[in-house]
């Protein structure tokens, strides 16, 4: 197993990435501790894991918090030894479809301040721990729209930039402290996808392009990629393993492209 005895915390541990990588480190192994705003849903899917011969907890947390997610990762550690991985990979609803000119700027603010704060929050109650040790692995979630240009996204892609950049920046801070930085870029997730009250999707942390999605749109992503489909939560979550296993110990200040080829790099 590639991840067999590691303690893995997974913020955003009850949405459809998250759950999902939570999922395939317990089964390659891996203990690990769920957190999220709401009980029910991370129950679910420590309850799935435990069912499945894993080992998982969970605890509500606002990772907007930064002394309550310090606070969680102190328990953690004290718990299970040590903090081997953090993925963070909670989700922010934002306002997308709105053209700059009509943009309020608290929609705007919104998604890069709240991702901004959540992965320095995350990372470094974790990063305390883990370099206490000399190792560990802190694991990032980003969209394309870090990369791209167009209208209608520029809270989410601004923010998805600011998470790559400080995804890149972070490995040099911890590197020496023998801790890997890697940031996940997957393309839209069809079967991530949430759906507001209004029928308008908004997919943060499903790995979304910062473009609403339903099926139609979702056909049109996927055609627009090389290899003309999108990315499944099994292949991000596989290669969520494969990151924070030894087999990628070469790896850090990475962003890994899992668009299906919508960008390439």
């Amino acid at each position: 197993m590639l991840l067999q005895d590691k303690v893995a915390i997974v913020h955003g541990g009850s949405g459809a990435i998250g759950g999902a990588c939570a999922r395939a480190f317990a089964q390659e192994g891996a203990r690990v501790f769920l957190t999220g705003r709401t009980a029910a849903p991370l129950r679910q899917v420590a309850d799935d894991i435990v069912a499945a011969g894993g080992r998982a907890s969970f605890d509500v947390l606002d990772v907007l918090d930064t002394a309550a997610t310090r606070r969680h990762a102190d328990g953690v550690a004290a718990r299970a030894g040590g903090i081997d991985v953090s993925l963070n990979a909670i989700g922010v609803f934002h306002v997308q479809g709105t053209g700059f000119l009509d943009l309020a700027l608290d929609d705007y603010r919104h998604p890069v301040d709240a991702y901004a704060r959540a992965n320095f929050n995350t990372a470094q109650a974790a990063a305390r721990h883990m370099a206490r040790r000399k190792r560990g692995v802190l694991l990032t979630l980003s969209t394309p729209g870090a990369r791209l240009s167009g209208a209608g996204f520029l809270g989410n892609g601004v923010a998805s930039a600011a998470v790559e950049a400080f995804s890149r920046l972070l490995a040099g801070e911890l590197g020496e402290h023998g801790i890997r930085v890697i940031c996940l870029r997957p393309d839209a997730i069809p079967e991530a996808v949430a759906t507001s009250h209004s029928g308008k999707v908004f997919a943060a942390a499903a790995g979304d392009t910062g473009v609403s999605i339903d099926a139609m749109l979702a056909e049109r992503a996927a055609g627009a990629t090389l290899l003309k489909r999108l990315p499944t939560l099994a292949q991000v979550a596989g290669f969520a393993v494969f990151a924070a296993s030894d087999r990628a110990g070469a790896m850090t200040g990475a962003i890994a492209n899992l668009s299906c080829g919508s960008l390439v790099d």
